[in-house]
Formats: C-alpha cells, structure tokens, sequence
C-alpha cells in the first residue's frame, strides 16, 4: 500500500493514551537496550517507543509523515521505506525495533528490511520485534485490512534465522493484541500485566534476535 494516510485516519488513530502505555513497556524492554546504545525504530508512527527509550542516539523511520511531527527532541526522524536506510552507517546501530510492521509488508519487502536491519545492526546488535502472534489472536488478526502476511512464534524465529539473525529470546504471549482489546487501559495496569505469568488476551509475541559476532 503506498498511501498510508487513510490507514492513519481509520485503523491507526491518533490516541494521547498511547505514549503512556508505551512506557512502562519501553521499561521492561530497556533491559535489552543499554541505556548508552544507538537505537533504530522501523516503522515508528507515532513515534511511541522511541521517544520513550533511553538511548544515546534515537533514529525512527516511517513512511508517513507523522513521524517526523511525533518524534520528540532528540530523535532522528526520517520519512521512508524501512527497505532504504541509507542514512544509518553498517554496524552502527545497537538495537533495530519494530512493532507492528512486518505484518504489513509483502515478502520481498519484508526481506529487504531484514537486510537493511543486519546491516545496520553491530556485530552482537538486537533486532527486537513485537509482532501479533497469529497462534493467538486469529479471530481479529484480519480485522486489520492491510495485513498481508501471518506470523506465529514458531515461523517468524525460523523467518530470522533463515535471514542470518540468532534467536536469543521468544515469548509467545507479551501483551494484548492490540490497544483496542480492552485490557490493560493505564500504565500501572501495564506494568503489572508485563510482570504477571497470566496474560489474559495475549495476542502480541516478542522476539529478541542478534546479529552474529562473526
């Protein structure tokens, strides 16, 4: 799809809660992130996770021009293809994101981004992905017009490895499927949830994988 405004109008509605949800989930996942690191966030919208991570050096990239009117000080934002990263230097990036995304990108596409993503990343870089796990939400998961690929705990990890990365972590239920799934509504409810063994609604997975030292 190469207009995405209409998406942004319907489905990916501004909502001012997001960016405080966002943030007790960007404090369980700075664990994975030194707070000294280079971050890059593919396909960052409304620029939730990046603007709320702690890192030296914050990049975000989306084709839409939201990006650019989200991002807070101290952020790069750059309008584009996550298949062009021209901007970001080989292994030069600690930590790729992505939410959301790969869900809507065709094959080819999807492959060139994990390219551009191995490229960028240092040797031992994380690529972290939160993604809907298909295993668990595939009663609402076409809901979302513009999915075009199906992904599930199992074959996105086989999908990164195949693409050069090593797995180091794969939780298949995270976080509800989408904001809209009525669990957790506040940030405390958030946190709580994050730490809980009972995730009621999962239909988020993430997958931590690295770029190989060698």
């Amino acid at each position: 799809m190469s207009d995405w405004s209409g998406y942004y109008q319907t489905r990916y509605q501004f909502d001012p809660n997001r960016g405080e949800i966002w943030r007790p989930i960007c404090a369980w996942l700075q664990r994975e992130i030194p707070a000294d690191a280079t971050v890059l966030e593919l396909g960052a919208g409304y620029c939730d996770f990046i603007n709320s991570i702690r890192a030296a050096r914050k990049l975000a990239v989306d084709v839409s021009e939201t990006v650019r009117q989200a991002a807070a000080a101290g952020v790069e934002a750059h309008v584009g293809s996550c298949t062009r990263l021209g901007f970001v230097e080989a292994s030069s990036v600690d930590a790729v994101f992505a939410s959301n995304l790969f869900e809507h990108l065709e094959r080819a596409v999807l492959a060139e981004t994990l390219r551009e993503a191995l490229r960028v990343l240092k040797p031992g870089g994380k690529l972290l992905v939160l993604q809907p796990n298909f295993r668990y939400c595939y009663r609402e998961y076409f809901d979302d017009y513009t999915h075009v690929n199906v992904f599930t705990d199992m074959s996105l990890p086989d999908l990164l490895a195949a693409s050069g990365f090593q797995i180091s972590r794969v939780i298949p239920r995270f976080l509800p499927f989408s904001m809209k799934s009525g669990l957790p509504a506040r940030p405390w409810l958030v946190a709580a949830y994050l730490r809980s063994p009972w995730k009621p609604r999962a239909g988020q997975m993430l997958i931590v994988a690295r770029k190989p030292e060698t």
